[in-house]
């Protein structure tokens, strides 16, 4: 068995932020003496397979140079989906003991964002990985919850760590990840809210419904469904203020009813979560969601932690504690 000092590194290899990131990541492992193995990712989909495997070869830490796509991806690497296409058998730990560490470097970075509610550099998440491989113990760690979901007829499956999103969100996800070299040197703020502006000039309200636990919480026409983990999604935005990724609920936002002049509005306030004062945004909580559309052309994108997933109808249930990260304390 392999000690906590060696460690598995995943490096999103499309991302160039992640390969200059690299050569001083690398450096500090060496200076501190912690032995690693590295690999960067050759396709979509390759840092689950790799994280899967690495954990089951008996390394306990993975450590990920990308942002929220890649780093999902890697958080779905450490459970054995449900074989099934029963969302009630949640997926299970390969290794409980094993931990996820963030070396964000991707567009948006939003779930390391919102485990200190801001921006912290990487040299200071790199310290708490050096920390943790030298002494592991809670001191360093936190459990989140995740979240487990099933769409495009409960055929394809996900792991999702910090947000997902639907209507507007979706379209936007989908052209943040659509977009070439020239929009990538601008920062993820600028990327999002370029995206957010095309997604908006084609967008058209749809019926969606939404039940919560069992129960119906809305069916109206939507502008933006989301499902949050995380406090910041979309390069920056609080979609919800009040989400925290421990308690073990999922916070649903719902945008019904507003027109493109409204949407332009709230877009700068989502910022600061302000864009709750509007009576035409709801908050639902719970652990268990379903929403879904009723017309073939009305059905809505998904976009999970920046990896556009599937369309709806799409379910999601929460997994309470279920992964360990490696994790400073608010500042």
């Amino acid at each position: 068995m392999l000690n906590h000092s060696q460690l598995f590194i995943i490096i999103n290899n499309v991302a160039a932020k992640a390969r200059a990131a690299w050569p001083a990541v690398r450096e500090r492992l060496q200076t501190a003496g912690i032995d690693f193995e590295v690999c960067e990712t050759a396709w979509a989909g390759d840092a689950t397979l790799r994280t899967g495997g690495a954990l089951r070869a008996g390394y306990e830490t993975i450590a990920v140079i990308g942002g929220d796509g890649t780093l999902s991806e890697t958080a779905e690497g450490f459970f054995h989906l449900a074989e099934t296409n029963d969302l009630t058998s949640l997926p299970t730990a390969i290794n409980p003991a094993a931990a996820l560490a963030i070396l964000p470097a991707g567009t948006g970075d939003d779930f390391a964002r919102g485990l200190m509610k801001r921006r912290v550099p990487l040299a200071q998440w790199l310290e708490l990985l050096v920390s943790y491989c030298q002494k592991p113990d809670d001191s360093t760690t936190r459990t989140v919850d995740v979240l487990f979901a099933a769409c495009d007829a409960e055929q394809r499956q996900f792991i999702c760590l910090n947000a997902s999103t639907m209507g507007i969100g979706g379209e936007t996800g989908a052209r943040v990840a659509a977009q070439g070299k020239f929009m990538r040197q601008f920062s993820g703020e600028v990327r999002f809210l370029a995206a957010a502006l095309g997604a908006l000039s084609a967008w058209r309200e749809r019926r969606v419904r939404i039940t919560v636990d069992g129960q119906q919480a809305i069916d109206a026409p939507m502008n933006l469904v989301a499902v949050a983990n995380g406090l910041y999604a979309g390069g920056g935005m609080m979609l919800s203020p009040q989400a925290q990724n421990n308690d073990g609920l999922l916070d649903v936002v719902t945008a019904s009813g507003l027109n493109r002049v409204a949407v332009m509005r709230e877009l700068p306030r989502i910022h600061s979560g302000g864009h709750v004062a509007n009576p035409k945004v709801q908050i639902f909580q719970g652990r268990h969601v379903r929403i879904e559309t009723f017309v073939l052309n009305d059905a809505l994108l998904i976009e999970a932690d920046g990896n556009v997933r599937g369309t709806t109808p799409v379910e999601f249930r929460i997994m309470p504690q279920a992964l360990k990260v490696v994790s400073g304390f608010e500042l």
